[in-house]
């Protein structure tokens, strides 16, 4: 007896479907899954067995041979054991086999049959759907996660007992497990300009600081990576906690590819009504490794850069990082994403993402901010250790390096702009330069080489400043682009066509600290 069933499982971020088979022969008693299963995989037998049984149906005393294809790629998690349970009650023929044709099946099995929620069901309901398929029976807590998916028809089940519903082809015995979700999730979008308070806060509680403002705010129309430098205090951590908030809205494909990273590393709420509709803001611990920073594991899973993907990374108190974790995130910062080999496959992780980070600096942190009692009490070679943890082409991929100064006195702070009001000045200019670039064209941080300087259309008098940055400051090939896409979003910040001399000046301005770190 014969019967096979289409699951699925994740593969970095991306999903696959596997071809469940079951075999059931004359022998003694026993159950081998091959397929290269984990652990994991090899235990579902014991819970389905279990589930079968205290569920009313028959598990069969035979030889069951239970073979996941493609047999070389290795198979790892839970998301198997209702597909497992369902292709041994077809084989054993107490269910029709008819039931499940065409049909992606999903779940993990407790021990009394209840059917547990899984991890990247959005990626696996995509793939079941780029492949033709139309119909998914799926745990209900993963449900309203599945339904995001335009065009599938959704069964969703709670318990293995109502299998025995479905394995009736009768159409009206289908219609109590079938899920239909209550709202569209495109409904959801937030609208342009919303006056909603993000949960980061909101940039009118920060007092002062007017500069930094205007830095952070052309960071993110341009997506610029940033730097913020000073002691301990000053809001450096406060501002950028603020910066997800003034960021253009994710567009629809940009929140599927979003939410899908989510649900593969297992990081969304049950039930989630609707795509993810605000920036990723990820803000990992200095303690953190490399593999938990660009993702890893024998299949390997997301990290916190893919986590960040179309959001913002923020690594505060930079140099405390260690400088392995620093080192890899060069490649993602360059690439906009993350390849990681292992010997059977190669595994691919988006992340395009804001790097936002903050630093003291010095070790103590009032070096160069000195007032009557705190005085910095770091030696030249404490401070030139400190600061040489960042190394030179990391500081070159940093857009914009803004010192932030410890005001004199509160008198006179006045929190200037909202974030409501950044948040309409960013949208605007984004609008601008998607009208300079047209449909489908590519956006200006994703441009480099020849292609690059004939999107920005530079005055006299700012390709001779940009010369004498190259020529007599001496910054490097890297940088050089980078002051050109800085200053064409400031530029655009301030609605002008073509990219004056003062735009290309505020862009040198904020490659200072490059400078200062290396003469140390």
């Amino acid at each position: 007896m014969y019967s096979n069933l289409c699951s699925g499982s994740v593969y970095g971020v991306e999903g696959r479907l596997i071809t469940v088979e079951v075999d059931i022969s004359n022998g003694l008693p026993q159950v081998n899954v091959v397929g290269l299963p984990d652990p994991a995989v090899r235990e579902s037998v014991e819970r389905v067995r279990a589930s079968v049984k205290n569920c009313g149906f028959k598990f069969p005393l035979e030889r069951i041979t239970v073979n996941l294809a493609p047999a070389d790629l290795r198979k790892e998690g839970t998301a198997f054991d209702l597909a497992i349970a369902a292709g041994i009650l077809t084989a054993s023929e107490q269910m029709r086999t008819e039931s499940f044709k065409d049909m992606l099946v999903l779940g993990e099995l407790a021990l009394n049959g209840d059917v547990r929620p899984i991890p990247g069901v959005l990626a696996m309901v995509e793939q079941a759907k780029l492949n033709g398929m139309s119909r998914v029976l799926l745990p209900r807590a993963n449900a309203a996660e599945a339904a995001c998916i335009e065009g599938m028809e959704l069964f969703a089940v709670s318990h293995l007992r109502e299998f025995s519903e479905f394995s009736s082809m009768n159409e009206q015995d289908w219609s109590a497990l079938r899920y239909i979700p209550d709202y569209h999730h495109s409904q959801l979008q937030p609208e342009a300009g919303s006056d909603k308070q993000f949960l980061q806060g909101d940039y009118g509680d920060v007092l002062g600081q007017h500069h930094a403002k205007r830095a952070l705010l052309i960071a993110a129309v341009g997506n610029h990576n940033v730097l913020l430098c000073g002691p301990p205090g000053t809001g450096k951590t406060m501002l950028a906690r603020r910066l997800p908030g003034i960021m253009p809205p994710l567009d629809e494909q940009e929140a599927l590819q979003v939410t899908k990273i989510y649900s593969s590393a297992g990081k969304l709420s049950s039930g989630i009504p609707s795509l993810m509709k605000e920036r990723p803001f990820r803000s990992p611990h200095h303690t953190i490794s490399a593999a938990g920073l660009i993702g890893g594991g024998s299949i390997p899973r997301p990290g916190e850069v893919t986590l960040a993907h179309r959001g913002v990374l923020f690594l505060d108190e930079l140099p405390e990082f260690s400088r392995t974790a620093l080192e890899v995130l060069r490649q993602p910062l360059e690439d906009r994403d993350v390849t990681i080999a292992r010997t059977r496959a190669v595994f691919r992780f988006p992340a395009h993402f804001l790097l936002a980070a903050s630093m003291n600096p010095c070790p103590c942190g009032y070096y160069g901010h000195e007032t009557g009692d705190q005085r910095c009490q770091c030696s030249p070679i404490q401070i030139a250790r400190y600061r040489a943890k960042i190394s030179g082409p990391l500081l070159d991929r940093i857009d914009m390096h803004i010192e932030i100064a410890r005001p004199i006195s509160t008198e006179g702070l006045n929190p200037g702009m909202t974030s409501s009001r950044m948040r309409e000045l960013v949208l605007s200019a984004t609008e601008r330069q998607s009208a300079r670039t047209g449909k489908g064209g590519r956006p200006l941080s994703e441009l480099a080489g020849a292609s690059l300087r004939r999107a920005v259309f530079l005055t006299t008098e700012a390709e001779q400043m940009l010369k004498m940055a190259f020529d007599v400051l001496g910054v490097s090939l890297r940088a050089h682009d980078r002051i050109l896409k800085l200053s064409r979003t400031i530029a655009d910040l301030e609605d002008c066509a073509s990219v004056d001399g003062q735009h290309v000046a505020e862009a040198i301005g904020y490659r200072s600290m490059d400078r200062k770190l290396q003469a140390l």
